[in-house]
């Protein structure tokens, strides 16, 4: 695992703020949380109830989106960049069920996940898995260190779930996506998701300017025009820039889609 800091200097976790990574998985009903994400969670909550459903949508589709790359397209290497706490059916968990050689890198720069990474992301014998910490923005140091678990050389792909909208600035979240597809080579693919006040979304304006006032980091949501300035690059699967809910979903036992979520996602190809 890739970790420049000192082992004997003590994670520094602020648990008097309240965090995303923390919050989420509070939201998806896991135990690695604090009182302040509890307050924060269940105040964001009260305002916009469908963030739970949002939550829940967009880890179900990184499974179906994993198990598809990995057993339909051929995929065996993914950077997943934003990956959050550990839960169940983590990328490399659903990879490695799949095609055990897959070799998986995460990335993020919270200190519980960077902690919890160390526990939690153990590999299958034939693959390999690893944890970087650092900052989506620093992409070419990001790219480096993730050279020494994958094979930049051939396809990857690129998992952003729920992290381009910690990059306020516009430009700049376009020049990130993009940098991080210039990187990887012709039959890689970016899986995106990403919040917005379309889709039935417009009721979480209040929701969003309470969390940017009392949690961090800071979100953004974004239209649908702004999210496929992300992926023009790309050549989209079917059913392209959806409601991650509905990209490829399962139908109950009554045959019915599940409701539609204001995070769009997406999965596409380069070229």
């Amino acid at each position: 695992m890739t970790d420049d800091r000192n082992p004997s200097e003590p994670l520094r976790l602020d648990t008097t703020v309240a965090h995303n990574a923390r919050v989420w998985n509070y939201w998806l009903g896991g135990k690695d949380n604090y009182l302040v994400d509890h307050e924060a969670g269940d105040h964001v909550y009260r305002m916009f109830p469908d963030i739970v459903h949002v939550a829940r949508a967009d880890r179900a589709f990184l499974g179906r989106v994993v198990r598809h790359l990995t057993g339909e397209v051929g995929i065996r290497q993914f950077l997943d960049i934003g990956t959050g706490l550990p839960t169940v059916e983590n990328t490399h968990q659903v990879a490695q069920q799949v095609t055990p050689e897959s070799r998986i890198v995460y990335v993020d720069n919270d200190p519980l996940v960077l902690l919890h990474a160390r526990a939690l992301l153990t590999s299958s014998p034939e693959g390999g898995t690893d944890y970087i910490d650092a900052d989506i923005r620093d992409v070419d140091a990001l790219l480096e260190a993730a050279g020494a678990t994958l094979d930049l050389s051939r396809p990857v792909a690129v998992m952003l779930l729920g992290i381009i909208n910690f990059v306020l600035d516009d430009e700049e979240a376009r020049r990130v996506v993009h940098r991080l597809l210039e990187a990887v080579p012709s039959g890689s693919y970016l899986a995106l998701t990403h919040p917005t006040l379309e889709l039935g979304g417009e009721g979480n304006v209040e929701a969003m300017a309470f969390w940017n006032e009392n949690a961090t980091p800071p979100i953004k949501a974004r239209s649908r025009a702004q999210i496929e300035e992300f992926l023009s690059p790309l050549e989209l699967l079917e059913p392209g820039l959806v409601s991650c809910a509905r990209w490829r979903p399962e139908r109950d036992s009554d045959g019915r889609l599940p409701l539609e979520v204001p995070q769009y996602g997406a999965v596409g190809r380069k070229p």
